[in-house]
């Protein structure tokens, strides 16, 4: 009897001393959890995870507090084994492995009990109105903190944009665009290159070092809508609801609805929407609801909805959109040549001439279907243009698709006048198709 009382002590205390954890289908802070044990992965039965386990996995992750614990395989079923242990946490270890475990009483739990997790992520919008948009706040030591405006730009935005599963960069902000913030200013000097999953890998002075204070924070606006198959400004509408994008029924998207999302993107007026998955089949699911834009919102989460009666809607439905796009070429003769004039915040503004080559015309030029860069010229060789100087030290390195993900000045800020506006002269023109929508536009 007293041997069987031994072995039930010990087996409360074993350690998984070979295991990791993952969180999968979701984001890099909330999916199904997953264990490694061995060289094996195990998904854990819901009723064998609380919420002391959920704080140390969210912890092990480098993410924020747990949001939420969820059963029922609620980012759908994994494959393989089933964790067979029961895990004890008691809510204060640093990683999973050091947590005590038992036999599970759950022997007959299936992937259709496969638990997951919603962790808040490692990093943050704040005060802009949505989770997408707002001041950047990231987590370090346990303590959120904010993003130095030095050097901050849309590659920086970028993997901001990607890390929360929000889209695409619309806008990189500083000066305390969304007001200032509080606490430890944790990054300075911030320089992505626009491939980093998350922005804690991104380079910068160091963990607290920097040179500011919070009148210098930086914002960023992402997207929650996007153009799939075509280009930045033209194809497949899908919208962001959750951690998920939803195609849209083309007898729910109106004029009103293609302005808004136009707005959104910084892609210019509304060319043309269209029906019948114009831009193919999209994947997942269909969006439920009917958007009703007024057509002057700034974000298609601004705009009403109502629960549509197209309940049938497939993927033969999807509804495409075509906008102007956010870059042209003005004052040169022909679309494909003259000065680089880009789209921000609704107005068109000029490129400052410094330090512009052929790797920022190559840009310009693919952005416009206009054949390769011949030429990348300054000084307002087609003229000085008027209203905003919007970009200054533009860097890109040739394979960005828009010239707005080249790196660059923040928006607006710039020593130059328009005596020194950028130029381009491309090879080529648009596709036949594409120069039929943009003359109708223009017409």
């Amino acid at each position: 009897m007293d041997s069987c009382v031994v072995l039930i002590l010990l087996s409360s205390t074993i350690i998984l001393s070979t295991a990791e954890v993952r969180l999968v289908g979701g984001s890099r802070c909330s999916g199904r959890v997953e264990v490694l044990h061995g060289e094996t992965w195990y998904t854990v039965c819901d009723a064998d995870f609380d919420q002391q386990d959920a704080d140390v996995v969210c912890r092990e992750l480098g993410c924020g507090l747990p949001v939420e614990v969820l059963g029922g395989a609620a980012f759908g079923r994994g494959e393989g084994q089933v964790w067979t242990e029961k895990l004890q946490c008691r809510g204060n270890e640093s990683q999973i492995h050091s947590c005590p475990t038992s036999p599970s009483l759950k022997h007959n739990c299936s992937h259709d009990s496969d638990v997951g997790l919603v962790c808040a992520d490692s990093v943050r919008l704040v005060d802009g109105g949505s989770r997408c948009a707002g001041r950047v706040e990231i987590l370090h030591r346990g303590q959120w903190g904010t993003v130095c405006g030095d050097n901050w730009d849309m590659r920086d935005a970028a993997v901001v944009c990607r890390e929360l599963g929000c889209g695409e960069a619309v806008d990189a902000l500083s000066d305390a665009h969304f007001g200032p913030g509080s606490g430890p200013i944790w990054m300075d000097d911030v320089e992505c290159s626009g491939s980093e999953s998350i922005l804690k890998n991104c380079r910068s002075r160091g963990w607290g070092k920097h040179n500011c204070d919070h009148f210098k924070d930086v914002g960023v606006i992402c997207s929650d809508v996007r153009l799939v198959g075509g280009s930045q400004c033209s194809g497949r509408v899908e919208v962001l609801h959750g951690e998920s994008w939803y195609t849209v029924c083309d007898a729910d998207f109106d004029q009103q609805d293609a302005e808004v999302v136009c707005r959104e993107l910084g892609c210019g007026l509304t060319v043309e929407v269209l029906e019948g998955a114009a831009f193919g089949r999209g994947e997942g699911r269909v969006w439920s609801e009917e958007l009703q834009c007024r057509g002057n919102e700034s974000q298609i989460h601004s705009c009403p909805t109502s629960p549509s009666l197209k309940h049938n809607c497939s993927h033969d439905s999807d509804v495409g959109l075509v906008c102007a796009g956010s870059v042209r070429l003005v004052d040169g003769g022909s679309r494909c040549t003259g000065r680089v004039e880009v789209l921000h915040r609704g107005q068109w503004g000029t490129v400052c001439g410094d330090n512009w080559d052929m790797r920022d015309a190559a840009v310009v030029c693919r952005e416009l279907g206009c054949g390769e860069a011949v030429d990348a010229l300054i000084e307002a060789h087609f003229g000085p243009g008027s209203g905003p100087i919007w970009m200054n030290d533009v860097d890109c390195s040739g394979s960005e698709s828009t010239l707005k993900k080249c790196q660059s000045a923040l928006w607006g800020k710039h020593a130059c006048d328009h005596s020194k506006d950028a130029g381009v002269i491309c090879s080529g023109k648009l596709p036949e198709h594409l120069y039929i929508y943009t003359y109708r536009w223009v017409t």
